[in-house]
């Protein structure tokens, strides 16, 4: 098992930047892809942003590349998503998974946090 925890969502204005963290627990971090995906209210969950077990190998969604960073920390167990020029449409509950390989489907990792809310004012 893996436990994952996310932090650092809140309300933000356009323009600004947000930092989102996912500590994990349980099993070996370092063994697990991670990811980030975000659900907008009343819409679906959508893939954002993946790192290899290695931290070599990154993948991003077309709506957020060059926008957002994913990184990962393997002394904390921590994998982050620096977000930068927040727009209103990235209003959502944004979540962490840890899974076997990098992948861009929900359905490819196995392991999920809570999510975090953001909320971005224009």
């Amino acid at each position: 098992q893996v436990q994952l925890v996310e932090s650092g969502g809140g309300l933000v204005q356009a323009g600004a930047s947000l930092r989102l963290s996912c500590a994990a627990s349980g099993r070996t971090f370092s063994r697990y892809a991670m990811a980030w995906f975000r659900q907008p209210p009343g819409k679906e969950r959508d893939f954002l942003a993946a790192i290899s077990w290695t931290g070599g190998s990154t993948y991003y969604a077309d709506s957020v590349k060059g926008r957002f960073t994913i990184s990962r920390d393997y002394g904390k167990s921590t994998v982050y998503l620096q977000m930068n020029s927040l727009k209103p449409e990235d209003t959502a509950v944004y979540f962490c998974a840890a899974g076997r390989g990098l992948a861009t489907k929900g359905d490819e990792y196995g392991y999920w946090g809570q999510g975090t809310q953001v909320i971005v004012s224009s």
